[in-house]
């Protein structure tokens, strides 16, 4: 295979130098940016996937002579700032990524820049208060406070200061603070023992994460609830902090850093005593699965996590292979508008969670319209000032996709994504664009009601 052909093999990723001192050389880092820059130009596979690329495109194209070598270094930096680190590129369309020759990594060299720029002292403190979930969610569960703070988020004078201040968006959904965080009120595991799957550990750990905690506890409910219907015993993980995707995503790596210290010797306590360990929220998953791994690098109890992290929908088509889950389920969901979000799409398991959906079709009527796309919102930057119209503009097909009506004229029943902050993102869309809509549930809150467990 000559260099100028795509890699026909499965990509591969290299570890992140995180901890070299030349991982912060900028003349370096900029010259890897001028040579990925470079392969993108001659390809321009991936034109449709973010930002990033249009940008990188619009830049070569006003150059005297179309070619990379034209743009000011110091444009560099609206490319990256664009990259929400979806990681489609690397995992869907690049034909150039390792083993090939070129080794191509688009979104590592994006977080590499924007881990100098975090270094640099270059990102704003709105941002740094944006991407500190553990910090605003400490809110939620005080009586009053709550209150007030939901407000503030619907009040549209406050969405102008914050907007002004903060740099959200006064237009961009905002999650509420919940009135009870979920660590607070989740019920205690049913004691029955399930033999054990060839595939599935018979037992779970619950990773809650931020925004099931602190936001929507609901879902996290609902996945209790499914576990318990299937006689699968469960505990919550003890204590945990943020993940650490989003400050991942703005180029903190020594947060999160401190995210896996914190984090990863409770979760590995579970992964030795052979739990599967579950987290609602795709991102959370994928930074056990794959970025916390690529940081730290022959860690084993790093690696031990990998191994027990599982999606949820990952783990319950697992049990069904495994001949142990309930197929009793009793309500009908009609029409459901479901996305797959890219950070499940990125996790290399298939389609699980329509996996799942088909099953509950083979006993109550379901008929599935599953969106393969990245709805935009992708973390903060669906809600950031200078971002949240573009992250609208990139999510307008799935929107109309979300939106279709079937062969007999009747949309969605319900609009459902993996995300639940892509999922919000979604439903804002379709109101913006008056499309047909329909209520948001989580998938797992849409196999607990096919259960009839709500």
């Amino acid at each position: 295979m000559s260099n100028r052909e795509g890699n026909l093999e499965a990509p591969t990723r290299h570890p992140l130098d995180w901890q070299n001192p030349d991982f912060y050389d900028k003349a370096q880092c900029d010259a890897e940016l001028e040579r990925v820059f470079d392969i993108c130009h001659g390809c321009r596979r991936c034109v449709s996937l973010c930002q990033s690329f249009p940008t990188l495109f619009d830049l070569v194209d006003a150059t005297a002579d179309g070619e990379v070598h034209g743009i000011p270094k110091a444009d560099y930096g609206r490319v990256v700032d664009q990259c929400y680190l979806c990681d489609l590129c690397y995992m869907t369309k690049c034909p150039y990524v390792p083993p090939h020759a070129w080794n191509l990594d688009f979104p590592h060299t994006m977080l590499r820049a924007k881990a100098i720029k975090f270094k640099n002292g270059e990102v704003s403190r709105a941002d740094r208060l944006l991407a500190s979930t553990d910090v605003h969610g400490q809110f939620a569960g005080i009586p009053i406070v709550v209150q007030a703070v939901n407000a503030v988020n619907e009040t549209k004078p406050a969405r102008a200061v914050m907007e002004k201040f903060l740099g959200v968006h006064k237009d961009a959904w905002m999650p509420s603070l919940a009135a009870q965080r979920f660590r607070w009120g989740a019920a205690v595991s049913p004691s029955k023992t399930v033999t054990n799957g060839q595939r599935t550990p018979g037992k779970v750990a619950i990773f809650a994460t931020c925004y099931i905690n602190y936001n929507e506890p609901g879902i996290g409910h609902d996945l209790l609830a499914v576990l318990a219907h299937n006689d699968i015993p469960y505990v919550l993980v003890d204590k945990e902090q943020c993940c650490g995707m989003p400050k991942l995503e703005l180029g903190d790596l020594e947060s999160v850093a401190r995210s896996k210290a914190a984090n990863i010797p409770v979760l590995d306590r579970h992964a030795r005593e052979g739990y599967a360990i579950l987290a609602a929220v795709p991102s959370c998953t994928l930074m056990y699965k794959q970025e916390i791994p690529l940081m730290f690098p022959g860690d084993e109890a790093v690696a031990r996590v990998q191994e027990a992290m599982w999606d949820p929908f990952e783990y319950l088509a697992a049990r069904h292979r495994d001949g142990l889950l309930k197929l009793d389920f009793k309500r009908d969901l009609g029409n459901i508008s479901y996305q797959i979000p890219c950070h499940g799409r990125v996790q290399n398991i298939g389609r699980k969670t329509e996996e799942v959906f088909k099953l509950i079709g083979q006993r109550v009527k379901v008929r599935l319209n599953t969106i393969e796309r990245c709805s935009g919102h992708a973390g903060t930057y669906g809600v950031k000032k200078p971002y949240h119209e573009l992250a609208m503009k990139i999510g307008k097909p799935v929107f109309k996709a979300m939106g279709k009506l079937d062969a007999d004229g009747k949309g969605p029943d319900w609009i459902s994504s993996d995300c639940p902050l892509g999922g919000h993102h979604i439903a804002q869309g379709l109101a913006n664009n008056q499309l047909p809509s329909a209520p948001l549930a989580h998938p797992l809150s849409l196999v607990a009601t096919a259960y009839g467990l709500k």
